[in-house]
């Protein structure tokens, strides 16, 4: 790989999942990664993968940690070309159930968490005149289902942050794209989940078969992280990267069905929607 194309990473929550596959694939390309971990054991894991594999020892939620400690990074191993912001989990549970605390938390890893990250890059990014962040979203950022509303929330937060800091950089030469898989062959859905206990009688019919169904799945799912993390190249080395891009079948069928039904809404209620200006 030539000078122009080595890009050096930076890869939130590579110890495992979407992460470990992002990671490994931007190292097999000749890249050089610096990957977030929480715990000794993984950085050391981590570093055994590649000459180029450089562990960072820090949770993403240390939001008074990070400026400093990607400042050390790139004095060490040198300017990030790429920000890709995969840390985070996934929270279950009825919202009635569920507390608010948990929701801090749901919001802490998903959304500040990745956008102390962003802040922590934009300045050399935008000296540079160039940058890619990459935010690992969801398609639970565009849809929804009953019994992960606080990940949706916090999903369609970074859709959100997403979209509009892509408006305000791009002429700086930093492309974001948000990120949105499906279900992908990672413990999302097993390990890695948080699950609010259940105490409302009310919301068996609901979330009992969804609850059941979702861990029966787990391990299961039809997305390939590998093929996610090619997807990752591939959005890196395009000129014009995509402001969204979703990953899987499941994810563009389900978002498809959501915006016809969006359509089919907004045509029923248009004549309330235009009556509310001045006349």
């Amino acid at each position: 790989m030539d000078k122009a194309q080595h890009k050096t990473f930076l890869i939130t929550g590579v110890s495992s999942g979407l992460g470990k596959a992002f990671a490994g694939a931007a190292l097999a390309a000749g890249h050089t990664v610096i990957g977030t971990v929480r715990q000794a054991d993984a950085a050391a894991a981590f570093q055994a993968m590649s000459d180029q594999a450089h562990p960072l020892v820090l949770d993403v939620t240390d939001f008074d940690a990070i400026p400093a400690e990607i400042a050390r990074a790139e004095r060490e191993i040198g300017p990030i070309d790429v920000l890709v912001n995969n840390a985070g989990y996934g929270h279950e549970g009825i919202l009635e159930e569920s507390s608010l605390d948990e929701l801090r938390q749901q919001f802490d890893t998903n959304v500040f968490g990745a956008v102390a990250m962003i802040k922590a890059v934009l300045p050399g990014m935008r000296q540079r005149r160039a940058g890619r962040i990459i935010n690992v979203t969801s398609m639970g950022g565009f849809i929804t289902m009953p019994g992960i509303a606080y990940y949706c929330g916090s999903k369609f937060a970074l859709e959100g942050i997403s979209e509009a800091l892509s408006k305000e950089v791009r002429h700086l030469g930093i492309y974001v794209t948000a990120l949105a898989p499906g279900q992908f062959r990672t413990d999302w859905a097993g390990r890695s989940m948080q699950r609010s206990p259940r105490r409302i009688s009310d919301y068996d019919e609901v979330m009992d078969p969804i609850r059941a169904t979702r861990q029966a799945k787990s391990g299961k799912q039809p997305g390939s992280p590998a093929k996610a993390a090619q997807a990752v190249l591939e959005l890196v080395a395009s000129a014009e990267p995509p402001t969204r891009l979703f990953l899987g079948e499941d994810a563009l069928h389900l978002v498809a069905d959501k915006m016809k039904s969006m359509q089919s809404e907004m045509a029923a209620w248009e004549d309330v929607s235009r009556s509310t200006n001045f006349d």
